[in-house]
């Protein structure tokens, strides 16, 4: 018999309407049995879309209730740390969208935390089930490019303004465009190659009176590997999403994946039949020579979901599946952060050292 997760949603804006409720509605044996939110306007939608759920306007309405399995954050940054810990020490598993939280010794904490209670505790790093990403993996795995000597991905965005009563322009701990999309960019890299020896970068302010980093330059060094990540608010006629070049042969390859723009839209990967599906115009291009053969011609991307990381999270609460995103991968990406930072102001190269 399908055992039922009960979930309650601490946050209904962007991030839980676009990001999460979709997904989590989309899965089999997950409920979405209460949300959190305090504005009108994301209170009414939310009773539209999701009219089983509970609408609460206190979080002590999902922590203290025994018929809540896991709580999903979709909160600002700064409270990921003090709303985790209560939710673990509710006793609840816990999903904190990205990035973790502001500092790798509150990943840490917060790791401990819910080893201690024996509970579940992951990041919403759903680029891993982007299409792109997924073909990417898929290139190197089958080892199609050799031996891989140059990887650079770029998550650019065309806002030449700054964004009027969002929490995401005010100078505060964990924000800006390193924290944001870098959080993206080094998951995906850390998964793809694992930790690197060195870390360096360059962080600017580009729009006139913004208060936070909205462009950096990033490099993860390895022994025979260069790592490039990117990313900026002020790109209106974007470049290849990545380029990957190794010693039999190389990948670019444009454009976002698809679902983001798909759920901005109003749409749900619930009954639409080509969800994630990318047109063949956005697809990549290979050009590599394997098994004596030249090959050089546009790929088929994969097919991206974000139900991927809510169905491992049902399967991991179930102890059917191992935890994909787990809490240690999450924390080594705020570590990256932090020395991103360091790097910028001392203008030097540094040690990876996975200690704060």
């Amino acid at each position: 018999m399908e055992r039922n997760i009960h979930i309650g949603l601490i946050g209904f804006g962007m991030s839980g309407q676009v990001f999460h409720a979709p997904f989590i509605t989309n899965v089999p044996g997950l409920h979405l049995a209460k949300i959190r939110e305090t504005r009108p306007e994301n209170i009414a939608l939310a009773q539209e879309r999701y009219p089983q759920a509970e609408i609460v306007q206190d979080v002590k309405a999902i922590f203290e209730d025994a018929a809540i399995d896991l709580v999903v954050l979709a909160t600002p940054n700064v409270s990921h740390l003090p709303l985790a810990r209560e939710a673990l020490n509710a006793g609840k598993h816990v999903v904190v969208e990205k990035p973790f939280t502001v500092t790798s010794a509150e990943a840490d904490e917060l790791t401990a935390l819910a080893k201690s209670k024996g509970k579940l505790l992951t990041v919403y790093q759903n680029r891993r089930w982007d299409s792109d990403f997924k073909t990417i993996r898929k290139i190197l795995d089958g080892n199609l490019l050799g031996h891989v000597v140059e990887y650079e991905a770029h998550f650019d965005r065309f806002r030449n303004f700054l964004k009027p009563n969002t929490w995401k322009e005010e100078s505060a701990p964990g924000s800006g465009i390193l924290y944001d999309l870098g959080s993206h960019l080094i998951d995906q890299a850390l998964c793809l190659f694992g930790l690197p020896e060195e870390v360096s970068a360059e962080l600017r302010t580009q729009r006139p009176n913004s208060q936070i980093v909205d462009n950096f330059q990033l490099m993860l060094h390895y022994p025979t590997l260069r790592v490039i990540l990117k990313a900026g608010m002020l790109v209106r006629e974007p470049g290849p999403r990545y380029t990957l070049h190794g010693d039999r042969g190389s990948f670019l390859k444009y454009g976002l994946d698809v679902q983001e723009a798909a759920l901005k839209e109003g749409k749900a990967p619930k009954g639409t039949a080509d969800w994630g599906i990318e047109p063949e115009a956005l697809w990549g291009t290979l050009n590599t020579t394997l098994h004596g053969l030249h090959f050089a011609g546009k790929l088929e991307s994969e097919t991206g979901d974000y139900t991927g990381f809510y169905e491992n999270v049902y399967q991991a609460v179930t102890g059917t599946a191992e935890l994909a995103v787990k809490p240690e991968e999450a924390r080594n990406t705020i570590r990256v952060i932090e020395l991103a930072m360091q790097s910028h102001t001392e203008k030097k190269v540094l040690r990876f050292h996975k200690s704060s």
